[in-house]
């Protein structure tokens, strides 16, 4: 039994075949709904399966599912038709090019076609898409040329025959524009022929209405109730097709879901890529190409980007046809420039008339000045006919600069998007002389042809521009009184500071009692007899009383104006709103008086912090006198007098015989670091007569830093020296290392490992014993001495060394010498304690 004929294979479709998910052409809406409402017969009750006498099985097709495949040959045979046709226009005018180059006749063209064809080894319609590229050299043959340049030399894969057959993809698709009449079978062309290569899945074409809004003109790989709730986008609203107008290079965008940007088919491919070119001819934009893909969208080479602004300059030849349609179907009547000219002949501004000048290859270079009307006001003073008939960069070439009047003529007749700008700058160049004026400028499209409208500024509006901003900066009124008449001139400014309508009509000077604060009256009064009585200029200040319930403080000066015979005839003058500076003047005042108490309360402060600090530390100590021993102190306190620091000393001998030799600083500034200092000296006396080391002393005093003091931080250098055997203990908490001096040589102690004190609750400081001989100097001292800001310690330590290997006969000129060499400047306090053993 032999099986039912199947339908062909999509494969074996003739030129321009496409695979079956490709959406229908225009010329098959019938036939996909009926596909799309009847399924393929695949179930167990549409199939029944037959056994013949020689065993084969066959498959015995349902009616449904033979009404199904009918329908799917009978697509696939329509977008043959479709492919066949537009192949052979392609042919057709490839066999044109011949007859008109061969000066032979339509028969013998053919003939020549065929064999060429052949010896080139290619299928008749692309060598016809050949001739028509060599021909033509226009953008389509710019960017196949380009794209296959590019992909020459590749290796054949799954695209190759897509690289093969682009220049005939991009000739079917211009094929099928040119001679659509709606821009919905351009959009199902532009995806099948050229775009589906690229890995696109749907196009929309988006026409641009005057007022600015977009109309979906025609889509395709859209569903149809997504195409619908898209059919018209307000102005105003951003979308993807929007943002493509604002770019020549168009707007690409990697993934739709990164932007947040609504648009058609948002839903149906949420990640994939989009395109959105305008559609431009001869600098007019009529619309925007859309292009998805269902994918994100890699970047693409300079190939693929032509290839698409060829694609969108063949909608704009359509969407141009369906800009004078309307909606309806019925036809659009746009002005032309003669109408143009009428409506500028009835503005009372000065206004040209301007055309597109399009070059040879049609694209946009200049606007030829196709009408002034008769108000028209040259900036240099040339007349009309000079102007009229002339190319706008040529009259005016300046205008290319002129904040960019020339760009904004070019974006108004692409877009349609009406421009208005005040006080913006003309310039004409007059010889080599540039002659500038001011005007405000409106720019319009109508048709085709596009409205400038200037107003230039003459010299006196100019200056009431500038008096007008004067006075609203100043916050300033002017009034003018007419004594004889009544009559009172007020301008809008000082019906903002009264914060009255001007329905309610001017003030006189006479009642401006009324107006203001009840105590004001005498000052007013003051003010009034000054003016009216004794014809003097007069000015004065009152707080003025508004309807809304706001008081603001004015200040009112005037003048008056006398006549022949020295009678009064007119008062004019002005009010200011001097309400700020009124309350600034309040505000400084209450300002001073609270500084002045915080001074007197900084100063009574720091007056007995410094006190209390020399009470304890003077800056003077007389030496002390030790078996064996001379100690000499040295205190400076900060160069600041507002620094009081918590720099500390001490040398006391001890009741055993022992010296406590130490010094400290307290991190901080001011009283709390005053009496932090005054607790860690007091404390570390009372823990010196236990008789305990100076590494037990500093971790008791630790202790004390950490609990007992508000949780400060310290440094300190503790040693004892024992008088009978010229030895010392010392421990160091965090401080710099006491220097030894010893004949000509100067070397700070070795380091003994210690943290500050008040780091931690608890810890262990190491101690070290040194012996010293007679004449032996060693120095403690705290970082006041030897810090700067813009050394390191190893270097300031350094220049300390070098100091103190200077050796003077007496102590204390040894510490003066150091205080005076030292190059300390942080502004801290600074103690020095130095014992010269004898």
């Amino acid at each position: 039994m032999s099986r039912p004929q199947q339908p062909p294979d999509p494969a074996s479709a003739g030129t321009g075949e496409q695979p079956a998910d490709v959406p229908a052409t225009a010329g098959e809406p019938a036939l996909g709904r009926v596909a799309a409402a009847l399924p393929v017969a695949r179930s167990g009750q549409d199939t029944v399966t037959a056994v013949g006498d020689d065993g084969d099985a066959a498959d015995r097709i349902s009616p449904v599912g033979r009404l199904a495949s009918t329908v799917e040959r009978l697509r696939r045979e329509v977008r043959a038709a479709q492919a066949e046709a537009d192949g052979r226009a392609l042919i057709e005018l490839a066999k044109g090019i011949l007859v008109e180059r061969l000066q032979c006749g339509p028969a013998q063209a053919a003939r020549q076609l065929a064999e060429l064809t052949e010896q080139a080894g290619v299928t008749p319609l692309e060598f016809a898409v050949e001739v028509i590229n060599q021909a033509s050299r226009d953008r389509l043959s710019e960017v196949t040329a380009a794209f296959l340049a590019a992909t020459t030399g590749q290796p054949q894969g799954p695209g190759a025959a897509s690289q093969g057959s682009s220049a005939v993809g991009l000739r079917s698709a211009e094929s099928a524009a040119l001679a659509a009449q709606d821009a919905q079978t351009v959009a199902d062309s532009l995806l099948a022929h050229a775009l589906t290569p690229l890995g696109a899945v749907a196009v929309a074409i988006w026409a641009l209405g005057a007022d600015g809004s977009l109309t979906l003109a025609g889509s395709a790989g859209f569903s149809g109730a997504e195409a619908g709730r898209w059919r018209h986008v307000p102005p105003g609203v951003t979308t993807v097709a929007r943002r493509g107008l604002t770019a020549r290079t168009g707007q690409w965008i990697g993934s739709l879901s990164d932007t947040a940007l609504p648009s058609v088919g948002q839903h149906q491919f949420p990640h994939g890529g989009r395109v959105a070119m305008p559609a431009a001819a001869a600098g007019r934009i009529h619309g925007v190409l859309e292009i998805v893909w269902p994918a994100p969208l890699e970047p693409q080479p300079p190939q693929i980007a032509r290839q698409i602004e060829a694609l969108a300059e063949l909608c704009a030849h359509t969407l141009e046809t369906y800009a004078l349609h309307r909606p309806d179907g019925s036809p659009r009547i746009l002005p032309d420039a003669a109408e143009l000219t009428d409506l500028a002949d009835g503005l009372h501004d000065p206004a040209l008339v301007l055309v597109p000048h399009v070059d040879a290859g049609g694209e946009l270079v200049d606007f030829r000045i196709h009408h002034v009307n008769a108000r028209f006001q040259d900036p240099a003073g040339r007349p009309r006919g000079v102007v009229n008939g002339a190319l706008l960069l040529e009259a005016y070439p300046m205008a290319a600069g002129d904040g960019g009047l020339f760009e904004q003529v070019e974006r108004v007749h692409a877009t349609g998007e009406p421009f208005r700008a005040q006080r913006m700058r003309l310039t004409a160049l007059v010889g080599d002389v540039p002659l500038a004026a001011v005007a405000d400028i409106s720019v319009s499209r109508h048709g085709g042809s596009v409205l400038l409208i200037w107003r230039i500024e003459d010299e006196t509006a100019r200056l009431a521009h500038l008096l007008q901003h004067a006075q609203r900066l100043g916050r300033i009124g002017g009034f003018e009184e007419n004594l004889l008449t009544g009559e009172i001139t007020w301008n809008g400014q000082l019906y903002h500071l009264y914060g009255q309508p001007t329905s309610l009509g001017p003030v006189p000077l006479e009642d401006l009692p009324a107006h203001a604060h009840p105590d004001d009256a005498v000052a007013i009064g003051r003010f009034l007899r000054t003016l009216l009585y004794h014809h003097r200029p007069a000015a004065t200040a009152f707080r003025l009383q508004r309807p809304d319930g706001v008081t603001r403080h004015l200040r009112v000066a005037a003048e008056p104006v006398l006549d022949s015979d020295g009678r009064l005839n007119l008062v004019r003058g002005a009010y200011q709103d001097i309400s700020a500076h009124h309350w600034t003047e309040v505000a400084l005042a209450a300002t001073r008086d609270q500084l002045a108490h915080t001074e007197q309360q900084a100063s009574e402060r720091h007056r007995l912090t410094l006190q209390l600090q020399h009470a304890i530390m003077p800056p003077a100590q007389a030496p002390l006198e030790a078996p064996g021993l001379r100690v000499a102190v040295r205190y400076r306190p900060a160069e600041t007098e507002q620094l009081v620091g918590g720099d500390w000393y001490d040398a006391v001998v001890l009741p055993a015989g022992l010296v406590l030799l130490c010094v400290g600083d307290v991190a901080g500034h001011g009283i709390e670091a005053a009496t932090s200092m005054v607790v860690l000296r007091n404390a570390l006396r009372g823990l010196a007569v236990t008789g305990a080391g100076p590494g037990q002393l500093l971790s008791w005093l630790n202790m004390v830093a950490h609990h007992l003091t508000g949780a400060v931080t310290a440094t300190a250098v503790c040693g004892l020296y024992d008088p009978e055997r010229r030895s010392l203990r010392w421990a160091r908490a965090g401080h710099l290392p006491p220097v030894l001096v010893r004949g000509t040589e100067a070397s700070p102690l070795p380091l003994v490992k210690g943290m500050l004190l008040g780091a931690v609750p608890e810890a262990v400081y190491e101690e070290q014993e040194m012996q010293l001989a007679v004449d032996d100097t060693l120095l403690m001292y705290t970082d006041g001495l030897i810090e700067r800001r813009d050394r390191s310690v190893e270097e300031s330590l350094t220049h300390l060394l070098t100091t103190a290997r200077t050796l003077q006969p007496v102590l204390e000129q040894q510490l003066d010498r150091l205080l005076t060499h030292s190059r300390s400047d942080t502004d801290d306090d600074t103690c020095v304690v130095g014992i010269r053993v004898t």
